[in-house]
């Protein structure tokens, strides 16, 4: 059955654009458009029409926005870009898309968030009606962004906000590539504190169920803010471990002392020798999961995936595709991040 709405996915050449595009089109719709400053390369490519461009482009914008029905806005300068760019796609280019949603008379504009937008809490599990204090260039702009889409919600527009936790499944490369390479290769694998922390992540599918609940129930209900994560995690040392698990080394995850380690990342940072960011290792010694029940209950959503769940699944993607992505590195998720000092690290593991 074909479903006559007419979407547009920004930045749709990423790993959460692609897997919303393939869960739309198993749905039944067939008018998706996209719009991404990177190439869009995907066999899906033939299913939809793309746009070259920058969503803090007007012109493009308004290119891409013509006749829509349905935004759902994944674009997203990543942690590892310069703050310029994080602030002027996160907040510049949300409100051009806004603005041009707005014109255009478009019915509903899901945008993307991230659980970033509540920084270092002191207290778990979170809840959407939880202060908003973003760490960083990148956790800063998304709560100015989520600031510009309530603003339009207020003035009568329909602007569902999700608010995912790291979500990864199938082609989830980025700062998980590390991880993943070091269990192929048998290595043990060290983390952060003594891992007895709860850290929440969630599959990718999960997430594109949430949003498409939130393009598809009433405006009454979707129309507001909502924290999606995984239902079933543990803790952070026995989550990572089924993965060395199932590589079947033998291997196991090695605490390291907090406080020396982040003092360590902080300088490799600085020398741009860290493939992570401050956010991650600020916050990895610590609890970090939301309550999910708001959407739940309002929206009907049923969570499939645990955190080992998901994370296996990504794994068992990756021990399939490495070797396409052996040479190549950058700083978005479809890729390996570089991993700087920490490949020197590997060695002693």
């Amino acid at each position: 059955m074909t479903i006559k709405k007419k979407i547009l996915i920004t930045g749709g050449s990423g790993f959460m654009g692609i897997n919303l595009i393939r869960n739309l089109i198993k749905k039944g719709y067939s008018d998706i458009r996209v719009i991404d400053y990177a190439d869009f390369d995907y066999p899906e490519i033939a299913s939809i029409h793309f746009i070259l461009g920058d969503i803090r482009n007007k012109k493009k914008v308004k290119e891409a926005m013509k006749d829509i029905d349905w935004v759902v806005h994944c674009a997203a300068a990543l942690p590892l870009y310069s703050k310029e760019d994080i602030i002027t796609t996160e907040v510049d280019g949300t409100r051009n898309l806004l603005e041009e949603a707005e014109r255009q008379k478009v019915e509903r504009f899901i945008h993307t968030s991230t659980t970033a937008v509540y920084g270092i809490p002191d207290h778990h599990p979170l809840y959407e009606t939880d202060s908003v204090n973003g760490v960083g260039n990148y956790g800063e702009a998304k709560v100015q962004a989520e600031n510009v889409a309530k603003s339009f919600r207020d003035k009568g527009m329909i602007v569902p906000i999700v608010r995912p936790k790291s979500f990864i499944g199938p082609e989830r490369l980025g700062v998980f590539a590390m991880f993943y390479e070091w269990a192929k290769d048998g290595k043990n694998f060290p983390i952060l504190g003594n891992g007895n922390n709860r850290y929440q992540f969630m599959d990718v599918e999960d997430l594109c169920e949430a949003v498409f609940l939130m393009l598809t129930k009433k405006k009454e209900i979707a129309n507001d803010t909502f924290n999606v994560g995984a239902k079933i995690f543990t803790t952070m040392k026995e989550d990572y471990q089924a993965v060395l698990d199932k590589a079947g080394h033998g291997k196991k995850i090695i605490p390291l002392p907090a406080k020396p380690a982040i003092w360590t990342l902080r300088v490799l940072e600085k020398l741009n020798l860290s493939p992570l960011y401050s956010w991650i290792y600020e916050t990895a010694v610590e609890d970090s999961f939301v309550s999910i029940e708001k959407a739940e209950k309002m929206l009907g959503w049923k969570p499939k995936y645990s955190n080992k769940n998901a994370l296996l699944r990504n794994f068992d993607w990756y021990m399939k595709n490495y070797k396409e992505y052996e040479k190549k590195s950058g700083i978005s998720h479809r890729v390996p991040w570089k991993q700087g000092a920490l490949k020197i690290a590997k060695l002693f593991f």
